[in-house]
């Protein structure tokens, strides 16, 4: 109790700190005649169509018969215009009209002046780590909504080896109770792929969605004709996306054209959800093995294989 008391005190202050830093307790917004939530409803009409009333109530957390009072107010200045749905007479349709249009677009050119401001008080590297740990609360507090959000893959670059090390420390500890010998292996493989990197035969590829890193997959050469993937990983916030088999098809697709005729990779049984990935993808096994390691006496090691031509 006496932790999470400790953590609510800790949310409420970083509120008052971030309410008073973009100025949301004042009675109007941007030194205009309306008030945040104003804006807000009208950022909303000026960026999405076909919305009602009741999308905005629910999206936004907004009292009916408050929403209902401002968009009338809105229709009798004339920013507003309600159509009727061609698909259900039931429903109206809300449109921001010419003079809405007009009026908002100083109001959203002097948000982004002000929140250009405040990321320029910043070096570039602290505008990057601001801006990654907003996308982190948005992940953590509507994760749900946050899985629409796309992910990119890239080659490796500096700074990104020492998190596929750190994840797979993390996470493995965490999941599988591996100790830090496995992160001291996974180290080793990393620093051994860096020493001995063939860009046309070899390939690293980085998952990034909403600015953060999600995942990573290696592809090496273990000899002319065979290629190995490693350390495939996919963070517990991007799983669910189909991530990880689409780092599995790169390796396929990259080994294709390198020329290799085989992929092999080497997992552990337990790890359920990467076998289906290699399953579904081709792979088939061709080898286990009980072993003791990274502090757990019941481990099976797995051996599958995959033939290209």
């Amino acid at each position: 109790m006496a932790e999470l008391a400790s953590r609510i005190q800790a949310v409420r202050r970083f509120n008052r700190f971030y309410t008073g830093k973009i100025g949301v307790l004042q009675d109007s917004v941007y030194k205009s005649p309306f008030s945040l939530a104003e804006v807000r409803v009208l950022y909303e009409l000026a960026h999405r169509q076909d919305l009602t009333a009741v999308q905005l109530c629910r999206e936004l957390g907004l009292d009916p018969g408050y929403l209902s009072r401002m968009l009338r107010g809105f229709e009798r200045n004339g920013l507003i215009a309600k159509e009727t749905s061609a698909s259900d007479a039931r429903r109206s349709l809300l449109t921001l009209t010419a003079k809405g249009s007009k009026v908002f677009a100083p109001l959203d050119d002097r948000s982004s002046e002000e929140v250009g401001k405040l990321l320029s008080e910043l070096p570039p590297a602290s505008q990057t780590t601001l801006v990654k740990a907003m996308g982190m609360i948005e992940t953590l507090l509507a994760p749900s909504t946050d899985q629409k959000v796309p992910y990119v893959l890239r080659p490796h670059q500096p700074g990104d080896l020492g998190w596929v090390v750190h994840r797979h420390g993390a996470l493995y500890w965490q999941e599988y109770r591996y100790d830090e010998r496995f992160e001291a292996l996974v180290a080793e493989i990393v620093a051994k792929f860096i020493e001995h990197y063939d860009p046309k035969r070899e390939r690293c590829w980085i998952a990034e969605r909403a600015g953060e890193i999600v995942g990573s997959v290696f592809l090496v050469k273990q000899s002319k004709t065979a290629a190995k993937l490693r350390l495939l990983l996919v963070e517990p916030s991007a799983r669910g996306l189909g991530l990880g088999r689409r780092l599995v098809e790169e390796c396929i697709r990259f080994a294709r054209q390198a020329g290799y005729k085989k992929i092999v990779l080497w997992t552990q049984s337990e790890l359920l959800a990467a076998r289906r990935i290699y399953e579904t993808a081709g792979f088939r096994l061709v080898g286990e093995k009980r072993h003791q390691r990274w502090g757990r006496e019941d481990l099976v090691s797995e051996t599958w294989a995959l033939k290209l031509s």
